[in-house]
């Protein structure tokens, strides 16, 4: 059985352990829950599973394919990015109630010229000059991820995004084609520079989380060193890893499917995008089969960045519905996405009489890294519903009406380590 189909038989075995089966009469991800015995069945509880946003290559000025001259392949577009480029994230997270994750590359955001003393960062070597891309749009740029930090994650994604020995470069920045993990010495130095060209720009504190360059990564140990590129970023206070396991080193110790613990960082199966990386311009139309919504920067922009919001409110009308379904939700931020997502692979739910049952065994097995206290419920009913709990904190409720049908999102803190939590309800 191949590495794919193992992973898609895995995902299946686990989604049914957590209460989970997959339909083939319509598109997404439709939970069918056992033991339903509550008003003729008609009530049903789910833990949805959570959405997020990720963005690559949000950073560069130049939007040019260079690759070919042994420079960056950069966003792939026919002009340079624009303040207008940043401000299409925040107006997608501020519309959706959400932060995306903004992938982030910074040789274009180098003020100094420092990364004249790192060569393996940039096609220039020790020649580096980085003197035509600053200026003004800099601090703009800076003001509008620092002042909606709300609505834009600043997220690790590289320097110069490959990784230069000679005068050629190779994939990656921080692991080379088979995801072995660069010389330490060397990521040492390319994560200083990262903070380094944050501090010139005023850009905050170092980030959480983490997308490799062009999806080369290793879970766990790779090659003969002895320490891990997830050890490396959590000493940074990184705790957040997202990337696609179809091309991940080691993807089969991974031992939760969907995520994997390495080092004590939550490492996400990030599958695949919505569209390639270079594509400017169109709406979104494929539906998501996972828990990331990920994409890079152009496919959020338009070719006349003063016509962004056209592209950006494509992505809204796509992702706004999956707020409004009982499967699945989009996460706020990468915490609660982090946290709902170990509830939706392992946490177990059903109803019966008139009480929720929440199973908590499989997610408490868990590393104590991840948090497993707050996670997301959505109750579907014909009748409007009043709930409580003596051993669940109900911290959030929300419902939506639609005709003949109640949807009740309920945010929940476990108030105890007991490995089962009861939610009850009656008709108002």
């Amino acid at each position: 059985m191949n590495i794919l189909n193992r992973r898609r038989f895995l995902k299946g075995a686990l989604q049914c352990s957590a209460g989970v089966a997959l339909t083939t009469t319509g598109p997404g991800l439709l939970p069918i829950l056992n033991n339903l015995n509550l008003f003729s069945n008609d009530i049903t509880a789910r833990i949805p599973m959570p959405i997020q946003v990720v963005i690559d290559d949000v950073g560069w000025w130049s939007g040019e394919d260079g690759n070919k001259r042994q420079e960056p392949y950069r966003t792939g577009i026919n002009r340079n990015h624009t303040v207008e480029d940043y401000k299409a994230i925040v107006a997608l997270g501020q519309a959706l109630n959400i932060r995306p994750q903004a992938a982030m590359i910074l040789c274009e955001w180098d003020k100094q010229n420092i990364l004249q003393k790192i060569p393996t960062i940039t096609w220039m070597g020790a020649k580096w000059d980085n003197s035509k891309w600053v200026g003004p749009w800099l601090e703009e740029a800076a003001d509008v991820i620092t002042s909606n930090a709300e609505h834009y994650e600043f997220t690790i994604h590289g320097v110069g995004h490959e990784y230069w020995e000679t005068n050629e470069f190779t994939r990656a920045e921080w692991a080379d084609p088979n995801g072995t993990m660069r010389p330490l010495d060397q990521v040492e130095k390319h994560l200083d520079a990262f903070a380094e060209i944050m501090d010139q720009n005023q850009l905050g504190s170092f980030p959480t989380s983490f997308v490799p360059t062009a999806f080369r990564h290793g879970f766990g140990l790779t090659g003969s060193h002895q320490v891990s590129m997830a050890e490396v970023l959590k000493q940074r206070g990184v705790s957040y890893i997202n990337t696609p396991f179809s091309i991940m080193q080691n993807s089969d110790d991974v031992l939760y499917d969907l995520f994997g613990v390495d080092h004590g960082v939550m490492t996400i199966d990030r599958g695949n995008d919505q569209m390639d990386w270079d594509i400017i311009g169109k709406e979104p139309t494929k539906e998501l089969t996972g828990p990331t919504c990920g994409m890079h920067w152009p496919n959020l922009l338009h070719e006349d960045p003063k016509r962004n919001s056209e592209i950006v409110e494509g992505w809204v009308r796509f992702l706004a519905p999956y707020n409004e379904k009982s499967d699945t939700m989009l996460a706020p931020n990468s915490s609660i996405f982090q946290s709902q997502l170990v509830h939706f692979v392992n946490t177990k739910v059903e109803t019966s009489d008139s009480t929720v049952h929440i199973n908590f065994t499989n997610t408490d097995t868990c590393p104590d890294q991840l948090d497993k206290k707050d996670l997301t419920i959505k109750i579907t009913s014909p009748f409007e519903l009043a709930f409580k709990s003596s051993d669940l904190t109900i911290e959030a409720e929300s419902l939506i009406k639609n005709t003949g049908s109640n949807l009740y999102t309920l945010i929940i803190k476990r108030l105890s380590e007991n490995r089962q939590g009861l939610l009850s309800f009656n008709k108002k």
